[in-house]
């Protein structure tokens, strides 16, 4: 059986940026590679843990924006 996880490219990432990443979930865990190499090493994570994580980025970066 052939497990095709539906990877998704930041929407940060341009498409002439050299930074980007992708992430791919089933449910249960998030899992992030490096978009320029994709058989390369893949980051795991709790959907918990990955919710976490976002929730605070995404704190981080409306403060960012209304800092003076």
């Amino acid at each position: 059986m052939v497990n095709i996880m539906n990877w998704r490219k930041s929407s940060y990432s341009g498409s002439n940026s050299g930074n980007c990443v992708e992430v791919a979930g089933d449910g249960r865990r998030v899992l992030v590679r490096d978009s320029k190499n994709t058989a390369g090493a893949t980051l795991k994570f709790s959907a918990g843990t990955w919710r976490k994580f976002a929730d605070q980025a995404k704190r981080s970066l409306a403060e960012y924006r209304l800092a003076p």
